[in-house]
């Protein structure tokens, strides 16, 4: 249930073990401060299933069901495509990696402006930066799968 979330073993199995949680608050509260340092190389692994921003995720399963409604309530994307499409080339250029951003109830132009901002920072500014966005993104699913 919680590696769609975020495909962090170490993060999930924390969760995990700390069950039972006596409301669905109390699980967000632990999944939020569980695994607070996210690794490089945790995060590099995890991103492998993240679609670029802007792209149509594939897939039947769980977190491409996730990708596709958190990008559906994204709005303007048709007009700024083509930016988006080089900003997400000239971020995996500059760091490596995907960009990512908690996209839902963002507008095309803010991702936008978020994206050329952070490709100001340094590598080492960018990665806390990037883990807080995938611990978001986890929350945000994860209070998904409870209100399901």
């Amino acid at each position: 249930m919680l590696r769609p979330c975020v495909d962090i073993p170490r993060w999930c199995n924390e969760v995990a073990a700390a069950r039972p949680f006596t409301t669905p608050g109390e699980l967000l509260s632990f999944a939020e401060l569980a695994a607070p340092d996210f690794t490089e190389a945790e995060i590099d692994a995890a991103l492998v299933h993240h679609p670029r921003l802007g792209d149509r995720p594939s897939g039947s399963g769980t977190e491409a069901r996730f990708s596709r409604s958190e990008q559906a309530s994204v709005s303007g994307l048709e007009g700024i495509q083509g930016r988006l499409q080089a900003g997400n080339r000239a971020y995996e250029d500059r760091f490596g990696r995907v960009f990512l951003l908690r996209a839902a109830g963002r507008s095309a132009e803010d991702i936008l402006a978020v994206l050329e901002e952070r490709l100001q920072h340094t590598d080492t500014e960018e990665l806390p930066v990037v883990a807080a966005q995938l611990r978001d993104i986890a929350i945000l699913r994860l209070e998904g799968l409870l209100n399901a």
